[in-house]
C-alpha cells in the first residue's frame, strides 16, 4: 500500500538539486524531520503521463527487500489539468556513488565490487515478468512496447534521421542489429528491468564495497533478462570487474548461456541506439554515440568489451 498523499513538510526552507543525473527534477530535502529526495516530476517526465510517481512508487515496492532500494515516504500524483506536477518522495540512502568510487579502486576492490555487482544483477534476473512491455498505474499494468521499439532492425530505422549517420555506416549498423537481434530471439525469458543500471545510479558501501542503493527507476519496464548487464558494463573496460560481475552472475542465475555477454551487448544496443540519436545533449550521449559508430564499423556489439580484454 502506498502512502496517502499529502503535503511536503512545510518547514522545508529549499530544495537542494542532486548532482548525477540530467533530468534537473531531483533535490535533496526534509521530510518529518528526516533527509530525503524529493522527486518533481516536471517538463522533461511528461511524456510518461501523471500516473508516472504512482509506477516509480509501485516499482520501489516490489523490489524492496530484494535489492537496496530507497523506502517511499510519499507519493502524489500529477494533475495536468491545473499544471500541478507529481511528486515522489523517498528516505536518503548512505553510500557513495559509483562512478566517484570506481576511479580509486584497485583490483582487488574491483573483483570484489564486481561480485557484488553480479549478485545484484542475478536478484533483478528472477523477478520474471509474463511479457514485455512498458508499466503502467500502480499496479503495474504491462502495456505493449510502442511499435518501432519491438525488434531492434525496425528501432534502428527510426532513428537514422536523428543519428544523420553517412550511409555505410548506417548499412552497418542495419547489418549489426539484425545479427543482434536473431540472437535476442533465442531468448524468451522476460523479467524486470532497470534500464538505467549504470555507476551513477548505484550507491556503494566505500568500506566493503556492497551496493546500498539501486536509483532512479524512471525507465523500468519488462524485457530482456540481458538489458541490465548490457547496460552495466556498456563502458566498463576493466576485465577483473567485468569478470567477476559475470562469474557471480552465473553462479545466481541457473543455464546462465556461455554467450551471455554477447546478449548484453545486444541487449543494450536498443539504449545505445536511443542516446547516440541524441549526442551533443550531454556527455553520457556523446559517449554512446562514438561506442555505437565504432560497433556498426566493426560489425561487432562486443567491440570495446573485446578490444581491451584481447
Amino acid at each position: 500500500m502506498h502512502p496517502e498523499p499529502g503535503p511536503v513538510d512545510p518547514g522545508v526552507p529549499s530544495l537542494e538539486p542532486l548532482a548525477g543525473g540530467h533530468s534537473g527534477e531531483t533535490f535533496l530535502g526534509e521530510y518529518v524531520g528526516e533527509r530525503a529526495v524529493v522527486r518533481i516530476y516536471g517538463p522533461r517526465s511528461a511524456w510518461r503521463g501523471p500516473d508516472a510517481p504512482e509506477v516509480d512508487a509501485a516499482v520501489l515496492a516490489l523490489v524492496r527487500g530484494l535489492v537496496p532500494v530507497p523506502r517511499v515516504l510519499e507519493v502524489r500524483r500529477g494533475d495536468p489539468a491545473t499544471d500541478l506536477p507529481g511528486l515522489l518522495v523517498t528516505s536518503y540512502q548512505p553510500g557513495e556513488r559509483l562512478d566517484l568510487l570506481l576511479p580509486s579502486l584497485g583490483s582487488d576492490a574491483r573483483r570484489t565490487l564486481g561480485g557484488h555487482l553480479g549478485t545484484l544483477l542475478g536478484r533483478l534476473g528472477h523477478v520474471a515478468m509474463p511479457r514485455p512491455g512498458l508499466f503502467a498505474g500502480p499496479e503495474l499494468a504491462i502495456t505493449p512496447m510502442p511499435a518501432e521499439a519491438r525488434d531492434l532492425p525496425t528501432w534502428v530505422a527510426a532513428h537514422v534521421d536523428r543519428l544523420g549517420w553517412a550511409a555505410d555506416d548506417l548499412a552497418a549498423l542495419a547489418a549489426v542489429a539484425d545479427a543482434a537481434q536473431d540472437l535476442l530471439d533465442t531468448e524468451s525469458r522476460t523479467c524486470l528491468v532497470h534500464s538505467d543500471l549504470n555507476p551513477k545510479n548505484l550507491l556503494v558501501d566505500p568500506d566493503t564495497l556492497e551496493v546500498t542503493a539501486v536509483l532512479d527507476w524512471e525507465f523500468a519496464h519488462a524485457g530482456s533478462p540481458y538489458a541490465d548487464l548490457g547496460n552495466l558494463l556498456r563502458f566498463e573496460r576493466d576485465p577483473v570487474l567485468t569478470e567477476a560481475a559475470l562469474d557471480a552472475y552465473r553462479g545466481f542465475l541457473p543455464a546462465v548461456p556461455d554467450d551471455v555477454l554477447d546478449r548484453a551487448r545486444a541487449a543494450d544496443l536498443f539504449a545505445l541506439v536511443d542516446l547516440a540519436a541524441r549526442a551533443g545533449q550531454n556527455p553520457v550521449a556523446d559517449a554512446a554515440h562514438d561506442r555505437l559508430l565504432g560497433i556498426a564499423r566493426s560489425g561487432d556489439p562486443g567491440w570495446t568489451q573485446r578490444a581491451t580484454t584481447q
